[in-house]
Protein backbone atom coordinates (compact mmCIF):
# COMPACT_ATOMS: atom_id res chain seq x y z
CA UNK A 1 0.00 0.00 0.00
CA UNK A 2 0.99 3.64 -0.34
CA UNK A 3 2.35 5.29 2.77
CA UNK A 4 -0.63 7.13 4.29
CA UNK A 5 -0.33 10.91 4.31
CA UNK A 6 -1.06 11.04 8.03
CA UNK A 7 2.14 9.06 8.75
CA UNK A 8 4.08 12.29 8.33
CA UNK A 9 1.61 14.83 9.70
CA UNK A 10 -1.07 14.40 12.34
CA UNK A 11 -4.61 14.93 11.17
CA UNK A 12 -8.13 13.81 12.05
CA UNK A 13 -7.53 10.32 10.65
CA UNK A 14 -4.36 9.75 12.66
CA UNK A 15 -6.02 10.91 15.89
CA UNK A 16 -9.04 8.70 15.24
CA UNK A 17 -6.77 5.65 14.82
CA UNK A 18 -4.98 6.16 18.13
CA UNK A 19 -7.19 3.65 20.03
CA UNK A 20 -6.08 0.96 17.55
CA UNK A 21 -2.46 1.90 18.24
CA UNK A 22 -3.00 0.88 21.85
CA UNK A 23 -4.06 -2.61 20.75
CA UNK A 24 -1.04 -2.74 18.43
CA UNK A 25 1.27 -1.79 21.32
CA UNK A 26 -0.16 -4.46 23.61
CA UNK A 27 -0.02 -7.13 20.90
CA UNK A 28 3.53 -6.34 19.81
CA UNK A 29 4.78 -6.35 23.41
CA UNK A 30 3.16 -9.74 23.98
CA UNK A 31 4.77 -11.22 20.84
CA UNK A 32 8.16 -9.67 21.76
CA UNK A 33 8.11 -11.29 25.21
CA UNK A 34 6.97 -14.69 23.91
CA UNK A 35 9.71 -14.74 21.26
CA UNK A 36 12.29 -13.77 23.86
CA UNK A 37 11.75 -17.09 25.70
CA UNK A 38 13.22 -19.03 22.73
CA UNK A 39 16.05 -16.72 21.77
CA UNK A 40 18.63 -18.12 19.34
CA UNK A 41 22.27 -17.31 20.06
CA UNK A 42 24.62 -17.27 17.07
CA UNK A 43 28.24 -18.45 17.19
CA UNK A 44 29.15 -15.68 14.75
CA UNK A 45 28.52 -12.02 15.64
CA UNK A 46 25.21 -10.67 14.36
CA UNK A 47 24.91 -7.03 13.32
CA UNK A 48 21.28 -6.01 13.03
CA UNK A 49 20.29 -2.94 11.02
CA UNK A 50 16.75 -2.00 11.88
CA UNK A 51 14.39 0.89 12.43
CA UNK A 52 11.55 1.91 14.67
CA UNK A 53 9.53 3.16 11.72
CA UNK A 54 7.61 0.89 9.36
CA UNK A 55 10.08 1.26 6.49
CA UNK A 56 11.22 3.67 3.83
CA UNK A 57 14.08 5.27 5.77
CA UNK A 58 16.87 4.01 3.49
CA UNK A 59 18.19 1.06 5.46
CA UNK A 60 19.07 -1.27 2.55
CA UNK A 61 21.82 0.98 1.06
CA UNK A 62 23.41 1.07 4.52
CA UNK A 63 23.28 -2.73 4.75
CA UNK A 64 24.87 -2.93 1.30
CA UNK A 65 27.86 -0.78 2.31
CA UNK A 66 28.49 -2.63 5.58
CA UNK A 67 28.12 -6.09 4.01
CA UNK A 68 30.69 -5.12 1.38
CA UNK A 69 33.03 -3.73 4.05
CA UNK A 70 33.06 -7.01 6.02
CA UNK A 71 32.47 -9.30 3.02
CA UNK A 72 29.62 -10.62 5.15
CA UNK A 73 26.43 -12.50 4.29
CA UNK A 74 23.03 -10.91 4.79
CA UNK A 75 19.92 -12.58 6.19
CA UNK A 76 16.52 -11.06 5.49
CA UNK A 77 12.87 -12.00 5.13
CA UNK A 78 12.67 -11.10 1.46
CA UNK A 79 9.58 -8.92 1.77
CA UNK A 80 7.14 -9.07 -1.18
CA UNK A 81 8.86 -12.00 -2.86
CA UNK A 82 7.64 -12.61 -6.41
CA UNK A 83 8.46 -14.30 -9.68
CA UNK A 84 9.62 -10.93 -11.04
CA UNK A 85 12.35 -10.73 -8.39
CA UNK A 86 13.30 -14.40 -8.53
CA UNK A 87 11.13 -15.13 -5.48
CA UNK A 88 13.57 -13.30 -3.22
CA UNK A 89 12.23 -9.74 -3.05
CA UNK A 90 13.52 -6.46 -4.48
CA UNK A 91 15.90 -5.65 -1.62
CA UNK A 92 17.57 -9.06 -1.79
CA UNK A 93 17.97 -8.84 -5.56
CA UNK A 94 19.43 -5.36 -5.21
CA UNK A 95 22.04 -6.58 -2.72
CA UNK A 96 22.85 -9.67 -4.79
CA UNK A 97 23.65 -7.46 -7.77
CA UNK A 98 26.72 -6.33 -5.78
CA UNK A 99 27.86 -9.95 -5.26
CA UNK A 100 26.65 -9.94 -1.66
CA UNK A 101 25.57 -13.36 -0.40
CA UNK A 102 21.92 -12.99 0.63
CA UNK A 103 19.90 -15.61 2.50
CA UNK A 104 16.16 -15.02 2.21
CA UNK A 105 13.37 -16.58 4.27
CA UNK A 106 13.27 -17.77 7.88
CA UNK A 107 16.08 -15.89 9.59
CA UNK A 108 16.70 -18.45 12.33
CA UNK A 109 17.03 -21.34 9.84
CA UNK A 110 19.47 -19.32 7.75
CA UNK A 111 21.51 -18.41 10.81
CA UNK A 112 21.79 -22.08 11.77
CA UNK A 113 23.06 -22.79 8.26
CA UNK A 114 25.58 -19.93 8.32
CA UNK A 115 26.89 -20.99 11.72
CA UNK A 116 27.84 -24.37 10.26
CA UNK A 117 30.21 -22.67 7.83
CA UNK A 118 33.83 -21.97 8.63
CA UNK A 119 33.97 -18.20 8.50
CA UNK A 120 35.17 -15.40 10.75
CA UNK A 121 32.96 -12.71 9.22
CA UNK A 122 29.95 -11.35 11.07
CA UNK A 123 26.42 -11.90 9.79
CA UNK A 124 24.35 -8.89 8.78
CA UNK A 125 20.65 -8.95 9.62
CA UNK A 126 18.56 -6.62 7.47
CA UNK A 127 15.67 -5.62 9.73
CA UNK A 128 14.71 -7.61 12.81
CA UNK A 129 15.21 -5.05 15.56
CA UNK A 130 11.76 -6.06 16.86
CA UNK A 131 12.47 -9.81 16.49
CA UNK A 132 13.47 -10.95 19.98
CA UNK A 133 13.80 -14.64 18.96
CA UNK A 134 17.33 -13.89 17.72
CA UNK A 135 20.02 -12.40 19.95
CA UNK A 136 21.69 -9.47 18.23
CA UNK A 137 25.26 -8.73 19.27
CA UNK A 138 25.18 -5.25 17.75
CA UNK A 139 22.01 -3.33 16.91
CA UNK A 140 22.10 -0.24 14.71
CA UNK A 141 19.03 1.88 14.02
CA UNK A 142 18.72 3.92 10.83
CA UNK A 143 16.89 7.25 10.68
CA UNK A 144 16.26 9.64 7.82
CA UNK A 145 16.58 13.23 8.99
CA UNK A 146 13.78 14.43 6.68
CA UNK A 147 11.29 11.88 8.08
CA UNK A 148 12.35 11.77 11.71
CA UNK A 149 9.66 10.00 13.72
CA UNK A 150 6.93 10.84 11.21
CA UNK A 151 3.89 12.01 13.12
CA UNK A 152 5.20 10.22 16.22
CA UNK A 153 2.23 7.86 16.56
CA UNK A 154 2.34 4.06 16.66
CA UNK A 155 0.86 1.94 13.87
CA UNK A 156 -1.73 2.31 12.40
CA UNK A 157 -2.12 5.94 13.51
CA UNK A 158 1.49 6.62 12.52
CA UNK A 159 4.63 4.91 11.20
CA UNK A 160 6.17 3.95 14.55
CA UNK A 161 6.65 0.22 15.20
CA UNK A 162 7.61 0.92 18.80
CA UNK A 163 7.67 3.82 21.20
CA UNK A 164 10.69 6.13 21.06
CA UNK A 165 11.97 4.60 24.28
CA UNK A 166 12.82 1.43 22.28
CA UNK A 167 15.82 3.30 20.85
CA UNK A 168 17.60 2.56 24.14
CA UNK A 169 18.03 -1.08 23.00
CA UNK A 170 20.26 0.08 20.12
CA UNK A 171 24.04 0.26 20.32
CA UNK A 172 24.30 3.01 17.71
CA UNK A 173 22.33 5.12 15.26
CA UNK A 174 23.04 5.99 11.64
CA UNK A 175 21.45 9.28 10.67
CA UNK A 176 20.95 9.92 6.95
CA UNK A 177 21.57 13.64 6.57
CA UNK A 178 19.15 15.82 4.59
CA UNK A 179 18.72 19.49 3.77
CA UNK A 180 15.30 19.52 5.38
CA UNK A 181 15.00 18.24 8.95
CA UNK A 182 11.70 16.92 10.27
CA UNK A 183 10.09 19.26 12.76
CA UNK A 184 10.77 18.35 16.39
CA UNK A 185 13.11 15.49 15.49
CA UNK A 186 15.76 14.85 18.14
CA UNK A 187 17.75 11.70 18.96
CA UNK A 188 18.97 10.52 22.37
CA UNK A 189 22.34 11.88 23.41
CA UNK A 190 23.49 8.73 25.24
CA UNK A 191 23.83 6.58 22.07
CA UNK A 192 26.55 7.07 19.42
CA UNK A 193 25.18 8.76 16.28
CA UNK A 194 27.02 8.40 12.97
CA UNK A 195 26.18 10.25 9.78
CA UNK A 196 25.51 8.95 6.31
CA UNK A 197 25.06 10.87 3.07
CA UNK A 198 23.02 9.83 0.04
CA UNK A 199 23.50 11.19 -3.44
CA UNK A 200 21.13 10.29 -6.27
CA UNK A 201 22.73 10.24 -9.71
CA UNK A 202 20.73 11.15 -12.83
CA UNK A 203 21.50 9.02 -15.91
CA UNK A 204 20.24 11.79 -18.23
CA UNK A 205 21.56 15.26 -19.02
CA UNK A 206 19.87 18.30 -17.45
CA UNK A 207 17.99 19.16 -20.66
CA UNK A 208 16.14 15.84 -20.87
CA UNK A 209 12.55 15.76 -19.68
CA UNK A 210 12.04 12.98 -17.17
CA UNK A 211 8.98 11.21 -15.80
CA UNK A 212 9.98 9.79 -12.41
CA UNK A 213 8.02 6.97 -10.83
CA UNK A 214 8.55 5.01 -7.63
CA UNK A 215 6.90 2.35 -5.50
CA UNK A 216 8.77 2.86 -2.24
CA UNK A 217 7.84 3.89 1.30
CA UNK A 218 8.40 7.62 0.81
CA UNK A 219 8.59 8.36 -2.94
CA UNK A 220 8.87 12.12 -2.36
CA UNK A 221 12.36 11.54 -0.94
CA UNK A 222 13.37 10.15 -4.32
CA UNK A 223 11.58 12.80 -6.36
CA UNK A 224 13.13 15.63 -4.35
CA UNK A 225 16.68 14.32 -4.43
CA UNK A 226 17.14 13.27 -8.07
CA UNK A 227 19.01 16.02 -9.99
CA UNK A 228 16.94 15.54 -13.15
CA UNK A 229 14.51 17.73 -15.08
CA UNK A 230 11.37 16.04 -13.75
CA UNK A 231 8.18 16.96 -15.61
CA UNK A 232 5.91 14.48 -13.83
CA UNK A 233 6.03 12.38 -10.65
CA UNK A 234 4.07 9.12 -10.31
CA UNK A 235 3.77 7.23 -7.03
CA UNK A 236 2.90 3.55 -6.62
CA UNK A 237 2.40 1.51 -3.42
CA UNK A 238 5.50 0.31 -1.58
CA UNK A 239 7.08 -2.82 -3.14
CA UNK A 240 4.58 -2.54 -6.02
CA UNK A 241 4.73 -5.35 -8.60
CA UNK A 242 4.50 -3.67 -11.99
CA UNK A 243 2.35 -5.33 -14.64
CA UNK A 244 3.02 -5.19 -18.37
CA UNK A 245 0.08 -2.79 -18.68
CA UNK A 246 1.59 -0.49 -16.03
CA UNK A 247 4.84 -0.32 -17.97
CA UNK A 248 3.12 0.18 -21.33
CA UNK A 249 1.09 3.07 -19.88
CA UNK A 250 4.24 4.67 -18.49
CA UNK A 251 6.03 4.32 -21.83
CA UNK A 252 3.02 5.80 -23.64
CA UNK A 253 2.91 8.75 -21.22
CA UNK A 254 6.65 9.36 -21.70
CA UNK A 255 6.28 9.42 -25.50
CA UNK A 256 3.40 11.89 -25.24
CA UNK A 257 5.56 14.24 -23.15
CA UNK A 258 8.76 13.61 -25.09
CA UNK A 259 10.32 12.38 -21.86
CA UNK A 260 12.43 9.54 -20.52
CA UNK A 261 11.39 7.24 -17.70
CA UNK A 262 13.35 7.08 -14.45
CA UNK A 263 12.85 5.05 -11.29
CA UNK A 264 14.74 3.82 -8.21
CA UNK A 265 17.04 0.81 -8.28
CA UNK A 266 14.67 -0.99 -5.92
CA UNK A 267 11.81 -0.46 -8.40
CA UNK A 268 13.98 -1.28 -11.41
CA UNK A 269 14.79 -4.81 -10.19
CA UNK A 270 11.04 -5.51 -10.02
CA UNK A 271 10.51 -4.64 -13.68
CA UNK A 272 10.11 -7.31 -16.37
CA UNK A 273 13.32 -7.86 -18.34
CA UNK A 274 11.91 -6.29 -21.50
CA UNK A 275 11.04 -3.10 -19.59
CA UNK A 276 14.57 -2.72 -18.23
CA UNK A 277 15.67 -1.91 -21.78
CA UNK A 278 13.26 1.06 -21.85
CA UNK A 279 13.73 2.43 -18.34
CA UNK A 280 16.77 3.61 -16.39
CA UNK A 281 17.25 3.89 -12.64
CA UNK A 282 18.92 6.54 -10.54
CA UNK A 283 22.02 5.06 -8.92
CA UNK A 284 22.28 5.89 -5.23
CA UNK A 285 25.71 6.65 -3.80
CA UNK A 286 25.73 6.14 -0.01
CA UNK A 287 28.65 7.18 2.15
CA UNK A 288 28.90 6.48 5.89
CA UNK A 289 31.47 8.39 7.88
CA UNK A 290 34.68 6.45 8.58
CA UNK A 291 34.28 6.70 12.35
CA UNK A 292 31.29 4.35 12.11
CA UNK A 293 33.36 1.61 10.47
CA UNK A 294 36.08 2.08 13.09
CA UNK A 295 33.52 1.81 15.89
CA UNK A 296 31.76 -1.18 14.31
CA UNK A 297 34.95 -3.12 13.62
CA UNK A 298 35.96 -2.69 17.24
CA UNK A 299 32.59 -4.02 18.39
CA UNK A 300 32.75 -6.99 15.99
CA UNK A 301 36.29 -7.89 17.14
CA UNK A 302 35.10 -7.70 20.75
CA UNK A 303 32.18 -10.07 20.19
CA UNK A 304 34.24 -12.42 18.01
CA UNK A 305 36.75 -12.75 20.84
CA UNK A 306 33.97 -13.47 23.36
CA UNK A 307 32.48 -16.22 21.17
CA UNK A 308 35.79 -17.92 20.36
Amino acid sequence: MKTPKWFLKRNLISWSLCPLSLFYLIGSKFVFNIRKTREYVSKRPIICFGNVLSGGVGKTPIVRQVAKFFDAPVVMRGYKKSAETGDVGDEAKMLSSDNILVHVGDRKSNLVLLNKQKSNSPIIMDDGFQNSSIKKDISVLVFDESIGFGNGFLLPAGPMREKKSAISRADAIILIKRKNIAKGFALPTNIPVFRAYNKELCPYDNKTNVIAFAGIGYPEKFFNSVPCKIVEKISFPDHYQYSDDDIKNLIKKAKEKNAKLLTTEKDWVRLPDWAKQEIKFSALNTEIEQSFYDWLKGKVDEHTHKKS
